[in-house]
């Protein structure tokens, strides 16, 4: 599979990166995001909660036990409570006092790496009722990758050991509107949106042809190129294939809050 999308248009290599995820894409827009790999423990081990569910002390918040480690699947599941609690408005809001951020002041060790989009309105903390030192979160419009967001991304499953890295895509992102409605024109964007336009443009390539809202599938075959993407990372793969770290893709509904790992 191809490294990541160079930002650079005039770049060579990423020319040729570009090419080869188009060339591609066509058969990612119907993929499975990922093929399950068996349960392994992550490396290194999450604190529990100590700040209670609405923040006070003395109390955990039942999602994970002081030294046991944690696997991709665990550390999905956790998740996956978070966000049903953000969902029916039943926020914990763990991890979220002085005592908290003294805790983690001298280490850190998140349960994830989140790469998402800059959307104010699709906070992965907010999202899956988090608190301090517990994601990694990587912020682009419409998650679209390049050289050092793929460095920042490894960083938190190589250096940290996050067992699971989430892409997070969500429904009307304002990038992908901007890109299919200038793509659909044939123009060209200013400046750098330039770059945002010629990263999206493989998976707008996969999606142009499908039945139903283009934006949303042009969304969906983003977050499916870049899983694949990650999933292939020289760094990150040894991990996914002992069952160590896990890539996981997400659709992030803006109307109910829900996060979809089935994408």
């Amino acid at each position: 599979m191809s490294e990541p999308v160079e930002p650079s248009p005039s770049s060579g290599a990423s020319r040729t990166r570009r090419s080869v995820l188009v060339a591609g894409a066509a058969g990612l827009a119907a993929a499975p995001l990922w093929a399950a790999t068996p349960a392994a423990p992550a490396l290194g081990a999450y604190a529990a909660d100590r700040d209670g569910g609405s923040g006070g002390s003395g109390e955990r918040s039942g999602d994970a036990a002081d030294g046991v480690p944690l696997t991709p699947d665990r550390v999905l599941r956790i998740l996956e409570d978070g966000n049903r609690r953000w969902v029916a408005g039943r926020l914990r809001h763990p991890h979220q006092t002085v005592a908290r951020r003294e805790q983690v002041a001298g280490a850190q060790h998140p349960l994830a790496t989140v790469f998402s989009c800059i959307d104010s309105r699709v906070p992965p903390e907010i999202v899956f009722d988090r608190g301090v030192g517990d994601l990694f979160v990587v912020r682009t419009a419409a998650q679209t990758n390049d050289g050092l967001v793929q460095g920042a991304v490894e960083y938190g499953v190589e250096e940290s050991l996050t067992p699971l890295l989430v892409v997070m895509g969500h429904q009307r992102c304002g990038a992908v509107s901007f890109a299919v409605e200038t793509l659909n024109a044939g123009r060209d964007a200013p400046a750098h949106l330039q770059d945002v336009l010629d990263a999206l443009r493989p998976a707008y390539e996969a999606a142009k042809g499908l039945p139903g809202d283009q934006v949303d599938n042009t969304v969906r075959a983003q977050i499916r190129l870049t899983v694949r993407q990650l999933e292939h990372d020289a760094l990150l793969e040894p991990y996914e294939r002992t069952g160590r770290a896990r890539v996981v893709g997400a659709y992030y509904s803006l109307d109910t809050g829900v996060v979809d790992f089935c994408v």
